[in-house]
C-alpha cells in the first residue's frame, strides 16, 4: 500500500486465537517465564484464577497487523503506547485493529489508534497509539 492512498478512518484488524503452545514458545523468545503465565497450580492460586497470556504477546498482534495489513510492510515501527485493560486466557480469540487517526505528509507517518479486543469485540484488552513511517 501507498503512503498516499492511506486516508484518515482506514483500518485494518489481525486476529489470533492464542494457545498454550503459543504461550510457552513466548516464554522461551522472550525469557519471561512468570509462572502466572506458565504453572496452572499457581495461576490458579492468582487474582485470574487461571493461566494468563503475556500481555506483549497479545500485543504483538498490533505489529503483525501495522506490519502485514496497514500500512503494511516498508513500514518502520516508530513508538506504541499501551495500555493493558483486561486479561486474555489461553483459547481467548484475539482481534488487533489498527486505524489511521492523522498523517504527516512531509515525513509520510501515520498515527495509528491501536486496539485489541476479546469476546467477538465486546472486550477491550489492549489499548493504545502507534506512529509509524512507510518508507
Amino acid at each position: 500500500m501507498n503512503y498516499e492512498d492511506i486516508k484518515v478512518g482506514d483500518k485494518a484488524t489481525v486476529s489470533k486465537t492464542f494457545t498454550s503452545e503459543d504461550v510457552f514458545t513466548f516464554a522461551e523468545v522472550s525469557a519471561d517465564f512468570n509462572p502466572i503465565h506458565l504453572d496452572e497450580e499457581f495461576a490458579k492460586n492468582s487474582l485470574f484464577g487461571k493461566r494468563i497470556i503475556h500481555g506483549m504477546l497479545t500485543a504483538s498482534l498490533i505489529s503483525a497487523a501495522i506490519g502485514t495489513k496497514l500500512p503494511g510492510e516498508n513500514t518502520l515501527y516508530l513508538s506504541q503506547s499501551i495500555k493493558f485493560t483486561h486479561p486474555v486466557y489461553i483459547g481467548d480469540h484475539c482481534v488487533a485493529e489498527v486505524e489511521v487517526i492523522s498523517k504527516r505528509d512531509d515525513k509520510k507517518m501515520l498515527t495509528l489508534k491501536t486496539t485489541v479486543t476479546t469476546n467477538n469485540g465486546e472486550t477491550e484488552v489492549v489499548v493504545g497509539e502507534a506512529i509509524v513511517k512507510k518508507m
